[in-house]
C-alpha cells in the first residue's frame, strides 16, 4: 500500500492556503513598493531643504527659476535644479513650464516653509532619517537583548522629535490640551507647580512658562544632550526666571506637591511604566493632574498610516528605549487607551479619560 498523499494547504491556524501569486495583485504590490521607494528617497531631499532653507527662501520670493533660487540661498544652481525637479514630481512644490519657474501654494508653505505654523512637518523627515542612520545599531539590538538607550541613537532623532512636536505643542497645548482639563487653567493662572518628565529639548514647558507667568516650572530628562538645549532654549526666550531643567529620570526627578506633571508621549518608551506612573502620583499634590500624550491606535492591527508610522518608529526607537531599562513587556508605541488605563490603575490612580486628542495623538488625565 502506497503512503498517502498529503497536501500542503493550511500549516499555520488562521493563514490561508498557499497559492500561486496572482499578477495583478502582485503588480499592485510592486507598484505600492516603488511608491514607498520613492517617498523614502524623496524625504531625504526634505532634509536637505529643510537645512539649506530652500523651503522658506522659495516661498518669501515666490516664482523664480532655479538660479534665482540658488543665488538666494548660496547653493550650487544645478543641484538646486535638480531639488526642484524632485520637489515637482512629488507635488511639493508648483512649476511654470513656458517660465520655468517655481513657487509654493499657501498649503505647501504652511506644511514646509513655515517653521512656526502648528502644520509644519519637515522635522518628522529629520527623525525618520535618524532611523536610516541607526539601521546597524538597530539590527545588532534584534540579535542582542534588545535595548537601545535614548542618548544611543543618531543626534538626528532628538532634533527630529523637537522640529516635530513643536507645531502639535505650539498648536494644542495652551489652547485646546490644558482648558480640557479639569480645574487645570485656573490653578496655573493663580501660580502652580508643573512637572514636565521626559522634557526633551522644553518646548511644551516654555510655551507654558509663557502662557502662566504666575506658574513654576521644572523639566526633567535623562538626556544631558537635550537639558543643555532646553536651559538654552529658555534662556532665549526669556522665562529662565520661572522654569529649571535638570537631568534627572522618571525615578529620581526632585520635587513634590505638583498641580500638573506631564508626560508628552514618553510613558510607552520606559521600562516600568507602572513603576514611573506610581512615582508620578506620589509626586502630586492631593488634587493634581497628570496629563500624558500617547499616540491614537485603530481598533485592530489593520493596515494604517498611522499603525504603519508608530509601529515603524516604535521598533527603532521606543520598544527598544523600554527594553534598555529592563522592560519584560515593553507597551510599545500603539499600548491603546485600554493598556494605558490598566497602568494607571494599578498605579492607585482613581480617575482616568480622554480630555481631548488629535488626529494623531490621545491627551489622557489621570488623577489620584
Amino acid at each position: 500500500m502506497s503512503a498517502p498523499t498529503t497536501t500542503n494547504t493550511q500549516t499555520t491556524t488562521g493563514a490561508p492556503p498557499a497559492r500561486a501569486a496572482d499578477p495583478e495583485r502582485l503588480q499592485a504590490f510592486i507598484e505600492r513598493f516603488a511608491a514607498d521607494q520613492a517617498a523614502t528617497m524623496h524625504a531625504a531631499t526634505l532634509v536637505v531643504g529643510d537645512r539649506l532653507g530652500l523651503f522658506a527662501r522659495l516661498a518669501a520670493i515666490g516664482p523664480c527659476s532655479a538660479q534665482e533660487l540658488a543665488a538666494a540661498t548660496e547653493c550650487h544652481p544645478r543641484l538646486v535644479r535638480e531639488w526642484l525637479s524632485a520637489q515637482v514630481a512629488s507635488a511639493y512644490c508648483e512649476h511654470d513650464a513656458q517660465t520655468d519657474t517655481f513657487w509654493l501654494t499657501p498649503e505647501q508653505t504652511a506644511c514646509l516653509a513655515d517653521a512656526t505654523s502648528p502644520t509644519y512637518l519637515p522635522g518628522g523627515t529629520i527623525a525618520a532619517n535618524s532611523n536610516h542612520q541607526d539601521v546597524d545599531r538597530v539590527a545588532q539590538a534584534f540579535r542582542g537583548d534588545g535595548g537601545i538607550g535614548w542618548g544611543e541613537h543618531h543626534p538626528h532623532l532628538f532634533l527630529g522629535t523637537q522640529r516635530f512636536f513643536g507645531p502639535v505643542y505650539r498648536g494644542n497645548l495652551v489652547q485646546h490640551w490644558i482648558p480640557a482639563l479639569e480645574g487645570v487653567h485656573e490653578k496655573l493662572v493663580a501660580g502652580g507647580r508643573v512637572a514636565d518628565l521626559g522634557c526633551g529639548h522644553g518646548v511644551a514647558l516654555i510655551l507654558l512658562a509663557e502662557a502662566y507667568p504666575e506658574s513654576a516650572f521644572a523639566g526633567f530628562d535623562s538626556h544631558a544632550g537635550s537639558i543643555e538645549a532646553a536651559r538654552e532654549a529658555a534662556a532665549e526666550a526669556g522665562v529662565s526666571d520661572r522654569v529649571t531643567f535638570e537631568v534627572a529620570g522618571v525615578e529620581d526627578f526632585g520635587g513634590a506637591d505638583y498641580d500638573l506633571i506631564c508626560v508628552f508621549n514618553a510613558l510607552h518608551e520606559w521600562g516600568d511604566p507602572v513603576g514611573a506612573a506610581r512615582r508620578i502620583r506620589d509626586a502630586l499634590a492631593p488634587d493634581g493632574t497628570w496629563m500624558f500624550t500617547e499616540p491614537r491606535t485603530d481598533e485592530e492591527l489593520t493596515e494604517s498610516v498611522r499603525a504603519r508610522t508608530f509601529f515603524s518608529v516604535s521598533t527603532f526607537v521606543c520598544t527598544p528605549s523600554a527594553l534598555a531599562q529592563g522592560a519584560g513587556d515593553a507597551l510599545g508605541a500603539q499600548a491603546g487607551e485600554s493598556r494605558l488605563r490598566q497602568v494607571t490603575e494599578q498605579a492607585g490612580f482613581t480617575r482616568f479619560r480622554r480630555a481631548t486628542e488629535t488626529p494623531s495623538f490621545m491627551v489622557l488625565e489621570a488623577r489620584p
